[in-house]
């Protein structure tokens, strides 16, 4: 676990504790069968949405948390370090709240709103495609307005939930205008049209479900879109900013995982005499797992004080992406190696957040992709910005 954790207030600091309870007590017991057998622990999401974990940075209004993202990403990083399939889980439900609760109306958010924040609803978020992944303005899937619905024709790969969420939001192409055509609509589950393929079988994150979405002739009422047509890349990109900065707790919290096991592994096993974490060969791979931990940690929580300012925090955000998934790559490889050919076997853990890692170098953009969006914030910038008590300088 961490050394300190710092907290704005003590409701955040309980907030903490009661997360790190329930993930001991009703994650841990489960997370190794559930990732072994590739199966989606639907129930763990409802149960979260009931204690609030669901909806935290959301207002509390519609029943959600009203927490700053500095304790929202900490929330994550103690569920990540015992199971990050549900903590990937828990910021896409995130990230498909977002559109209805930033983008929407006050009906949209009335109906909608309480259920998904509550757990009753479990989101996914439908942006990529076969062909379209990085490049989101190269979308094909459709949606032409006939009367009071929009009929949406297309496929989303890659979609975290699919084939088990109650609602996904997608985007679709509304116009040919590169940057202004895209729009955005929130599409229950159940609709005729909207079917899933099989589960992709992956290298890690076995206990989240990740499927291919296809949308035949779904017909979705006027009053399901987000925002105005033509507005849905704005949407997307705006999400996704704060989505960066989910994955890059979660992978925190999954580096931090690691890291703990490795310790508590290395106090054990004794070789000539004494623990090899007494070894200062040893000795010195943990301390550089424990420093890129720290660092994943500080860069992440000093983008989402940024956010909690209203202050710009993109570049700040592909930042902690790159950091902490990059760190999370190479703390979990040596943990793999500070527990040498048990490491390598599935009776230990290591080897599981070794794989899981891996995609979070892949997912919310690349981490090629962050630092595109890094150097081209830098080529803009001509000098930084103070910001006293919420002001800037």
């Amino acid at each position: 676990m961490p050394a300190t954790r710092t907290v704005p207030t003590q409701e955040a600091a309980d907030l903490i504790s009661l997360t790190r309870e329930l993930a001991e007590k009703e994650l841990l017991p489960r997370v190794a069968l559930a990732e072994a057998d590739e199966a989606f622990p639907r129930d763990v999401f409802r149960t979260l949405g009931r204690t609030g974990l669901l909806g935290l940075p959301y207002p509390e209004s519609y029943g959600g948390g009203e927490q700053p993202y500095e304790v929202y990403l900490q929330v994550l990083e103690e569920v990540a370090a015992v199971w990050a399939s549900v903590a990937v889980g828990i910021s896409v439900h995130a990230l498909s709240c977002f559109g209805l609760a930033t983008f929407g109306t006050e009906e949209q958010k009335a109906e909608w709103l309480p259920d998904m924040l509550g757990g009753e609803l479990l989101g996914a978020y439908c942006l990529s495609e076969p062909h379209a992944g990085s490049d989101a303005t190269a979308m094909r899937t459709r949606a032409v307005r006939d009367g009071d619905s929009y009929v949406l024709n297309g496929t989303k790969a890659w979609t975290t939930h699919g084939g088990y969420a109650d609602f996904y939001k997608v985007m679709a192409r509304t116009s040919d205008d590169r940057n202004h055509g895209i729009s955005c609509f929130l599409v229950p589950a159940d609709t005729p049209g909207l079917s899933a393929d099989p589960p992709e079988r992956k290298m890690g994150l076995t206990g989240s479900a990740t499927a291919t979405m296809r949308l035949d002739d779904v017909r979705v009422p006027v009053n399901r879109r987000l925002g105005e047509e033509g507005q849905g890349l704005q949407i997307a990109l705006a999400g996704l900013d704060a989505g960066r900065l989910g994955i890059a707790s979660v992978a925190t919290g999954l580096a931090q995982g690691a890291l703990d096991h490795a310790v508590r592994y290395a106090r054990d096993r004794e070789t000539f005499g004494k623990p090899i974490i007494e070894h200062q060969g040893l000795g010195f791979v943990l301390a550089d797992m424990s420093a890129a931990v720290e660092s994943a940690r500080a860069t992440t929580l000093a983008a989402a004080r940024l956010k909690d300012r209203k202050l710009p925090f993109g570049r700040e955000a592909s930042m902690a992406k790159l950091v902490a998934t990059d760190n999370a790559m190479r703390v979990t490889t040596d943990a793999v190696q500070v527990l040498g050919g048990y490491g390598y076997t599935r009776d230990f853990p290591v080897e599981r957040y070794m794989r899981e890692a891996k995609v979070m170098q892949i997912f919310e953009g690349t981490n090629q992709i962050q630092r595109m969006v890094i150097s081209r914030a830098l080529n803009k910038d001509t000098q930084g910005v103070i910001a006293v008590h919420g002001k800037e300088y």
